[in-house]
């Protein structure tokens, strides 16, 4: 038997059957309820949990058919969908066993029964039992987490016509079983897209595995990816399902796949392929079932022409392109992305900090910043931990590379026109060429602006 102790409901109209029922088990350390009126199911799963649940086949209505005890079967996985069933009767054949299986139950017992066989069914049902309850539990964990995390798009912020176009993007994606190539530098939120549209597609309810393939030697890349069975290897002590197994009914995030070997690309293609692994040290075939979402930092067509990462591959995982912009091409989300990470980290560490101060915005809206996002949240955190008052200042950002103060006031003419020119060029250019964005910075009407850029040929 296993350690854990189980409560068992046993419903059967013989009394004397569960009389010897209560003994039996009684004696291997069960807690056993007894009923013989199956009208009290419901009454008894409000009341109480149960491991499992002996059900007899046949009541009042019809001696042999079984057909009472499917019905019961089905009103007691409507109170409680994890709940573990064995049909236990005297009339019991093939066909009514398949039937009940097929029904929801997970075993089938025959009167007279066989003590010892009862038992390990029992056991056997217990520990299925534990197993439901904790995948049920890390399901409504992950909904949580979800609905926590995405409101729509968790640390997705910004109103850049870039940003608006990717959240269109993920939209239209989400919802498909489409292999999605998401494209980026590094900081720009790649994992974010792709936990995103796992969020809002059809899988959300199962698991998100995301794994860094630049992180994965070649001699574990198999092991990790497709699993092993006991013995592979020297370390290989217990059979393990690999990523695209533990995955299955959900989806793989495979991150930095442009980091893979060619022959590492051909093993991952085949499992794309073939929509199956086989584990280190076995020849059984594994049917899986992924949605897979890939990312790279890496110029992967230019990589394709160069014969560095193969072509069949990258048609098979880029049904769908999505490209992230870097943050210094939407210069206009960097104030929100800012005051975000400010709120985030002052309530972490519990510092009275209101607000950006207008200078150390303009900083950090010159910057380039090469790390991108990621970059952004650390200076934030960094500001606010170090800053002793309730506004951060330029001061409180040390950033690494050159900030643009210089180009602020490097005209190479001071006449009027010329200086014009350039602001308006500058404007324009941060604002991607929207006119209305660019005559609002410049304090200008539309209509002025048009003027402007018709009297300068731009």
């Amino acid at each position: 038997m296993s350690s854990r102790v189980g409560k068992v409901l046993a419903v059967d109209d013989n009394e004397d059957i569960l009389i010897a029922l209560q003994i039996m088990l009684k004696q291997h350390g069960m807690v056993v309820q007894t009923e013989k009126n199956p009208n009290r199911i419901p009454e008894l799963l409000q009341e109480d949990i149960y491991d499992v649940i002996l059900l007899d086949m046949n009541f009042s209505k019809d001696v042999i058919s079984g057909q009472e005890g499917y019905d019961w079967l089905n009103r007691i996985l409507e109170i409680d969908p994890e709940a573990v069933v064995i049909f236990i009767t005297a009339y019991g054949d093939v066909e009514k066993a398949v039937k009940a299986v097929k029904a929801g139950a997970v075993d089938f017992v025959l009167k007279p029964w066989q003590n010892e066989k009862l038992l390990a069914t029992l056991s056997s049902a217990i520990k299925l039992r534990k197993t439901r309850l904790e995948a049920s539990n890390l399901r409504l964990k992950q909904q949580e987490l979800s609905a926590s995390l995405d409101q729509p798009f968790h640390d997705f912020v910004g109103n850049s016509p870039a940003m608006n176009e990717l959240f269109e993007t993920i939209n239209k994606v989400a919802k498909t079983d489409a292999s999605v190539l998401i494209l980026g530098e590094n900081g720009t939120g790649k994992e974010l897209v792709a936990r995103a549209l796992h969020r809002n597609s059809r899988r959300n309810n199962d698991v998100f595995i995301s794994v860094d393939m630049g992180a994965i030697s070649e001699t574990l890349f198999e092991s990790e990816l497709f699993g092993h069975v006991r013995g592979a290897f020297t370390d290989a002590k217990k059979d393990r399902p690999g990523r695209f197994e533990i995955a299955n009914g959900g989806t793989l995030f495979l991150d930095e796949i442009g980091n893979l070997s060619l022959p590492m690309q051909a093993k991952i293609l085949t499992v794309i392929e073939k929509q199956q692994v086989i584990r280190v040290g076995s020849n059984k075939q594994h049917p899986v079932d992924v949605r897979l979402i890939c990312a790279t930092n890496m110029p992967i067509h230019k990589m394709v022409t160069e014969q560095r990462f193969r072509q069949d591959l990258l048609y098979r995982i880029n049904t769908v392109e999505i490209s992230i912009p870097p943050l210094r091409e939407r210069i206009e989300d960097i104030k929100p992305l800012a005051e975000f990470f400010l709120e985030k980290f002052q309530k972490k560490y519990k510092k009275e900090i209101i607000a950006i101060s207008p200078l150390a915005l303009k900083k950090l809206e010159c910057y380039t910043w090469p790390g991108n996002i990621r970059e952004l949240q650390h200076a934030l955190e960094r500001a606010v931990i170090m800053s002793e008052s309730k506004q951060l200042q330029p001061n409180d950002f040390i950033l690494t590379s050159k900030e643009c103060e210089e180009e602020e006031i490097g005209f190479e003419s001071l006449n009027l026109e010329d200086v014009e020119i350039k602001i308006i060029r500058k404007v324009l250019k941060k604002h991607h060429g929207n006119i209305t964005q660019a005559a609002k910075e410049l304090g200008l009407t539309r209509t002025s602006l048009y003027r402007r850029l018709e009297k300068y040929g731009l």
